[in-house]
């Protein structure tokens, strides 16, 4: 159903690394980029996350609400990509831990403030 989502970043070469290091433990890279845009995924047939330099050349700025979900396999996979992002610049917006009886979850913000779940669906 989820094609790809896009995230605004100011830096594009700084965004890359920070993706380029977070996604690579899970199987995810750059599957394609031009100059202002970069589509990580684990093939192109998959669901992708891309970064940009908005295409208005606006200012980029982060969306109220708006948060991207990235699975973790595990609890610990969760929390390892949690601590990962933490170790590249990300700030913490809620330690790992279990949220409900059902979702383990841990939250940052990338390096231009964009909101990223980790996360893992656990039996209820």
């Amino acid at each position: 159903m989820l094609g790809y989502t896009t995230i605004g970043t100011k830096d594009l070469e700084k965004a890359a690394a920070f993706y380029d290091a977070l996604l690579g433990p899970i199987g995810g890279k750059q599957l394609m980029g031009l100059e202002h845009i970069k589509f990580y995924g684990t093939d192109a047939g998959g669901a992708m996350l891309a970064i940009c330099t908005p295409a208005d050349k606006g200012e980029q700025s982060t969306g109220n609400g708006q948060m991207i979900a990235i699975p973790g396999g595990s609890p610990e996979g969760a929390e390892a990509l949690y601590n990962k992002a933490i170790e590249l610049g990300a700030t913490c917006e809620g330690a790992p831990g279990q949220r409900l009886p059902f979702f383990y979850g841990a939250y940052v913000r990338d390096l231009d403030g964009n909101k990223i779940a980790f996360y893992h669906m656990t039996q209820a």
